[in-house]
């Protein structure tokens, strides 16, 4: 009988040792939002030094992107020429903050080594609690293309002239701003309004492209809205990510019998976003469904979902957004004493469909409740991560550095080496990956534990001991898409 516990125990030990470590390739992302009104009336200095503060507490834990919210209500957080500044800003729509937001996180997120990703509602043109739009909001120029619905206003998505304005925006955000990708959450048609009809009879009228089921119809206009998202986004630079956000259920079973065992909110039925569609077509990059409920829930358990998720959308990278304080207030059904993080991460990297996550919202992380932040830092993010590659938009590697070499300077003993060739943008190296090994051991660059930097520098600050113990220093590049070089190595007395 003591054999036996001990064996269990020794499994169980092995089951979450192997959670813990942190896989090599992995999205680890965080959603900072404007609509909650976080910044609203800051100064540009006092919003700066917010920013600073929680990106410095997400690199410490590990995140590696940033969904950073650009675009709520047809507004702009970005210097833009075709719709106002923010009123999440300054507490008035076109007002100008005096600086640029979105560049000046972009700088912020690459000196961290984090993505940024530039996030849009593309429909949605004002939310409950604008009183007032700028003269330079759209809808005060053609308000013949909106539809107030639930006391918002939106782009009426029927109607092909807003979409080609929709693209006009994401071509002006990808031509001018250096982003890695560029992000839509689960804003597609509105949430339901009881006993409200959405008001686009007449758009269906004149616009129904032979539809009798105006469903059908509203899903056509999401679909093609997303593919031409998509191939904007592709011929404005090609190494640009396209990603969606959707809500956590695509169809219930009881509407479809390869929907989930659940009893919600449909994407397809509910929301017209036929997200399987957009995935099984390659015209999104990676998708995110938001699923924000416990284990255990009743009517859409997480168990049951990221498993559907995984089983279904795995023609492209999937990663699975994760409500920080849900998580927290919520016990482990096998073990009460301790909320679902630990679990949830055990699922996680439990299906091979699943190649990260993305945490709702940045705040949250930073605040730590029920330990949250340093479980993830001390747990799953214990070493850094690169992100998953996505060989359908680009498989190539850069070339490998050259002249590695240890230097002694006045800055102490550095480790240099020039980036490798490149003739064209997909190809150049921007990021590298330095890894340490001890004398003797074998150079495996698929352990994570042996990454000790990813930067975006061409140098890297050795740590000196005695003089005469040897490593192995291994350095490899990254372009823009993460595809990584073959390595150089170069064996140090430190």
């Amino acid at each position: 009988m003591k054999i036996r516990t001990l064996f269990i125990f020794l499994a169980l030990l092995m089951g979450i040792t192997a959670v813990a470590q942190s896989p090599k390739r992995e999205f680890r992302g965080a959603w900072i939002q404007c609509v909650n009104g976080q910044f609203q009336g800051m100064s540009a200095d006092a919003m700066k030094n917010m920013l600073v503060s929680q990106l410095d507490v997400l690199e410490q834990t590990g995140i590696n992107a940033i969904i950073f919210q650009i675009r709520a209500e047809a507004d702009a957080l970005y210097q833009s020429n075709y719709e106002p500044w923010s009123r999440f800003l300054t507490g008035v729509q076109g007002k100008n903050p005096g600086w640029d937001p979105l560049q000046w996180m972009i700088d912020e997120c690459h000196k961290r080594n984090m993505e940024l990703h530039a996030w849009i509602n593309p429909y949605r043109a004002k939310t409950k609690g604008t009183a007032v739009l700028s003269p330079l909001h759209p809808y005060n120029k053609n308000p013949e293309r909106f539809v107030t619905y639930a006391d918002q206003l939106y782009f009426n998505p029927g109607m092909p002239e807003n979409r080609k304005y929709i693209c006009q925006i994401v071509r002006d955000i990808v031509n001018r701003y250096d982003i890695d990708a560029l992000h839509m959450d689960d804003y597609f048609y509105p949430y339901p309004n009881p006993g409200e009809e959405f008001p686009d009879g007449p758009a269906f009228a004149q616009y129904g492209r032979g539809y009798a089921d105006r469903g059908d119809w509203r899903r056509d206009n999401v679909n093609i809205l997303i593919k031409e998202i998509h191939e904007t986004v592709r011929e404005c630079k090609p190494w640009v990510k396209f990603g969606v956000s959707p809500f956590g259920i695509y169809r219930n079973q009881k509407n479809d019998a390869n929907g989930s065992a659940t009893n919600g909110l449909q994407n397809y039925d509910d929301l017209y976003a036929d997200v399987l569609m957009w995935v099984n077509n390659g015209w999104v990059d990676y998708n995110i469904p938001q699923i924000y409920w416990e284990i255990g829930h009743k009517a859409a358990d997480y168990d049951t979902l990221i498993r559907w998720w995984a089983k279904h959308s795995s023609n492209r990278p999937l990663f699975i957004g994760q409500d920080v304080m849900r998580t927290v207030k919520n016990a482990d059904l096998k073990n009460p004493n301790v909320h679902q993080l630990a679990a949830k991460m055990q699922l996680q990297r439990s299906l091979p469909g699943v190649q990260g996550s993305c945490q709702w919202y940045a705040a949250a992380v930073v605040d730590n409740p029920g330990n949250y932040r340093v479980m993830l830092e001390k747990n799953y993010h214990s070493y850094p991560a690169l992100q998953p590659i996505m060989p359908f938009i680009d498989s190539k590697a850069p070339g490998k550095v050259r002249k590695l070499k240890p230097v002694w300077t006045a800055d102490g003993y550095i480790l240099f080496w020039t980036a490798p060739k490149a003739k064209k943008e997909m190809d150049k190296a921007v990021q590298y990956v330095v890894y340490r090994f001890a004398k003797g051991e074998k150079v495996n660059l698929d352990d994570a534990s042996k990454i000790i930097a990813i930067t975006r520098d061409t140098f890297y600050k050795l740590p000196y001991e005695d003089g005469k113990t040897k490593y192995r220093y291994v350095v490899t590049a990254l372009d823009r898409l993460h595809n990584e070089s073959k390595a150089v190595k170069k064996n140090v007395k430190l």
